[in-house]
């Protein structure tokens, strides 16, 4: 028999009336995860200052609450982390619209103020449906975090913004983790069949890296392990060639017969070791693949993937991610983002101009240099990423001349970065601060090169995920297509009416624009495929 845990009361509610609550409710959601099942929990209503409206309930069934809340008047939840809450959430059948993840505001907040990131910690197992449990958390700490956090945000309408994406991102993410993206069992075994052979019985090396693994020994003469580099390098040596390294260009500059087969060796051993059969057994099932995404893992809020290899999809996967029976998908990604961003930011209005219509890189070419588009490409992402030495220089200068502006900006980051300053991105997300030994050590240049793309790159997430953000919610108001993908600037939707779900991303994408720039004349074109796989090649 389960025996009812103790209630807690929280702070005194005393005093609420001096609490304004301005805007969306919002509900603290604490689970007890030493409850029984269905796992029990708390809600505790609190207003905009992060005080409470009410005392703490504690609810036998936390997700029936939840979902029970989120139809009356959908709040804005606050919890500890997505990551750890919401699986279980997801699991009962419950999807909430936003949220206010602590663990993602806390990191943003915590590099902003100087403090290092925590080494990241591996989960011991990230196969899906494993998620993290997380142990009880006292809804009175949660209670003074959030409280913490909005005494940090008052004001910053900016940085407010970025957390709410943040936040809404980390839904997306476990959302699309938990949904999976169609993907073909079947397709995949045959690409692997027709690659590496039928599978071994014992899941040991396919036929035909072994038979590649022969041929190389019988070329060197001997019997080797292609995977070691140390016996390469060492059988190379007995031939009289001393090689730096096994990479890639390192071993195609070189004319010996063993050249090719370690390359398709290289290849296949990848394939088969990344995206082979355990592979399959682990990631797939239903018809699904089931990554692990981790939003904002990188520095400039990128994503990551904990599991699975969700932003790694290789061209060999790609023709077995099949849509369903009935749908197709949208497929979607941003041409020129970044140059795009840096005219925004910039305000240049030459470069304003050029960004609005489709091709940002013509009228830059006819602007500056003759014409020649090549050049402008290349001088705008070299602007972008540092590279003004030989022929960048020379472009730089006349990109310079007549977008003074654009170059300015993110000039004036590089040159930040190489004093040791923190530069940030245009909703406030800082750049991690230089290392302790940077002004006795540090390579100033190098910094500076990260700074420069800093501001642009972190921006250009923040765009993305604002697109991700509210198209996240269109789809699920009419029930127009689920998001399946997300990297960088891609979004992929699957979808019954791929013109709805089309309509729905467009609105997005002038949404966010409008969101973080205003009545900009800075467009942010879409290149837009409709089809029934990922892969544009027939398996």
């Amino acid at each position: 028999m389960r025996v009812r845990r103790r209630r807690w009361t929280g702070p005194s509610a005393g005093g609420v009336g001096t609490a304004v609550q301005t805007g969306r409710v919002r509900t603290v959601l604490v689970p007890d995860t030493a409850g029984g099942q269905p796992p029990g929990g708390w809600t505790v209503p609190v207003g905009a200052d992060g005080r409470p409206l009410a005392a703490a309930e504690y609810h036998d069934d936390l997700a029936t609450a939840a979902r029970t809340l989120e139809a009356a008047d959908p709040p804005r939840w606050i919890w500890t982390g997505t990551a750890t809450v919401y699986p279980a959430l997801l699991r009962a059948g419950v999807r909430v619209r936003r949220c206010h993840d602590l663990a993602s505001t806390r990191a943003i907040l915590n590099v902003r103020a100087g403090i290092p990131a925590p080494p990241e910690q591996q989960p011991v197992d990230e196969r899906p449906g494993l998620f993290d449990v997380a142990p009880t958390v006292d809804p009175e700490t949660v209670l003074a975090e959030f409280e913490r956090q909005r005494t940090e945000l008052a004001g910053n309408a900016r940085l407010e913004l970025l957390v709410a994406a943040e936040s809404a991102g980390t839904l997306a993410a476990a959302e699309m983790g938990f949904d999976g993206l169609p993907f073909s069992a079947d397709a995949h075994r045959r690409v692997l069949e027709r690659t590496l052979g039928p599978r071994p019985a014992d899941d040991g090396l396919p036929p035909r890296i072994t038979e590649l693994n022969a041929r190389i020994g019988e070329v060197f003469g001997r019997a080797l392990n292609p995977a070691s580099h140390t016996e390469i390098l060492e059988a190379f040596r007995r031939e009289g060639i001393d090689l730096s390294s096994t990479r890639k260009w390192v071993l195609r500059e070189l004319d010996h017969p063993a050249v090719p087969l370690l390359l398709q060796h290289r290849d296949l051993s990848k394939l088969h070791s990344t995206n082979g059969w355990q592979w399959l057994d682990t990631w797939v099932r239903g018809g699904r693949f089931h990554p692990v995404y981790v939003p904002g893992a990188v520095v400039s809020g990128r994503w990551a993937s904990r599991g699975g290899g969700a932003l790694q999809i290789p061209k060999a996967l790609r023709s077995s991610v099949i849509a369903e029976h009935g749908h197709v998908f949208v497929i979607a990604d941003a041409g020129q983002l970044e140059p795009r961003i840096l005219a925004a930011m910039s305000g240049d209005p030459r470069m304003t101009a050029a960004a609005g219509g489709d091709d940002l890189y013509a009228p830059v070419a006819a602007a500056a240099f003759g014409g020649d588009r090549a050049k402008a490409k290349v001088a705008v992402l070299g602007v972008l990423y540092g590279a003004t030495a030989g022929e960048s220089r020379a472009l730089l200068t006349l990109l310079r001349r007549s977008f003074p502006e654009a170059v300015e900006f993110v000039e004036r980051a590089a040159r930040a970065g190489e004093r040791g300053e923190v530069v940030h991105s245009w909703l406030g997300r800082a750049c991690p601060p230089p290392g302790a030994d940077f002004f006795a050590h540090g390579d100033a240049r190098a910094r500076g090169r990260f700074t420069r793309n800093f501001v642009v790159q972190a921006t250009a997430a923040e765009w993305a995920l604002c697109v991700l953000a509210d198209l996240r919610l269109r789809l699920a108001a009419d029930d127009t297509g689920e998001l399946v993908f997300f990297q960088h600037d891609e979004i992929v939707v699957h979808t019954r009416t791929p013109e709805a779900a089309t309509a729905h991303l467009s609105a997005a994408v002038e949404s966010a624009t409008r969101l973080l720039f205003g009545d900009t004349k800075v467009l942010f074109p879409m290149h837009v495929s409709i089809r029934d796989r990922y892969g544009e090649d027939e398996p």
